[in-house]
């Protein structure tokens, strides 16, 4: 008690919880957009549930992986050398999770660029809840250790870590219905959020064979094409509009 009590009155100590759950938000960006691309292809009663679900298992995944601190931060030590590269667990995680996005995001955009008779006439993929959760898991799992490895990072102290993912985990919670809603009624936003993964993918599997990409870089690209993407949103609303009064 009294330790908490003495990072509570410790300025640095906010400093570095403002700064971490700034970031933990924005980490969490990619794992919601995952979430809510999955959960749009279940049944409309099922979503919701799917992704309160997928976002309560990241919740614990994380508090989980903060109590194994120390056996983290082991994860990024090397394991083996492939042409003189260290290659640890974390390392091989990325790839692992990185690879699967690739997969993940290139089968949904060729659904969507060419479906099967049965998801036109349906209009859903061939996905169950187990399958959809089970999906959702992996990639909790992957961006998990590495929103802790980042945590550790950042600041020493534990529940720092905790408040700070907490808070990023309840905005998740709080925009993953908007943001599903929003996404499955713009079909554009759905292709330009598979192209975010497929490069959220190459991202992780780059981090994972050692070659370091900013993360500023990242998320400035991504905004830079929504921004670009809300354009054509509003252009293509006011011809509707005119459309509509002449």
């Amino acid at each position: 008690m009294d330790s908490l009590l003495q990072l509570a009155a410790d300025p640095t100590a906010w400093a570095a919880l403002a700064t971490l759950v700034v970031m933990e938000v924005v980490l969490g960006i990619d794992n919601l957009i995952f979430i809510s691309i999955i959960t749009n292809k279940l049944p409309a009663d099922q979503q919701s549930r799917a992704r309160r679900i997928g976002i309560g298992l990241a919740l614990i995944l994380r508090l989980a992986l903060l109590g194994t601190v120390a056996w983290i931060v082991h994860l990024t030590e090397p394991v083996f050398e492939v042409f003189g590269k260290g290659i640890s667990w974390r390392d091989m995680i990325l790839i692992a999770g990185g690879l699967f996005l690739l997969w993940k995001a290139t089968k949904e955009i060729h659904h969507s660029v060419d479906p099967n008779p049965e998801e036109k006439a349906g209009g859903q993929a061939g996905l169950t809840f187990t399958s959809a959760i089970g999906q959702i898991l992996i990639l909790d799992l992957v961006f998990s250790i590495d929103s802790i490895i980042t945590a550790v990072g950042m600041t020493e102290h534990v529940p720092i870590m905790v408040i700070a993912v907490v808070t990023a985990v309840t905005v998740m919670l709080l925009a993953a219905d908007p943001l599903s809603r929003f996404i499955a009624a713009n079909p554009t936003v759905v292709m330009l959020a598979l192209g975010f993964l497929i490069m959220i993918g190459m991202t992780l599997i780059a981090e994972g064979f050692g070659a370091h990409v900013p993360k500023g870089y990242i998320y400035t690209a991504m905004a830079f094409s929504a921004g670009v993407e809300g354009l054509n949103m509003l252009a293509r609303r006011r011809k509707r509009r005119k459309a509509g009064t002449a």
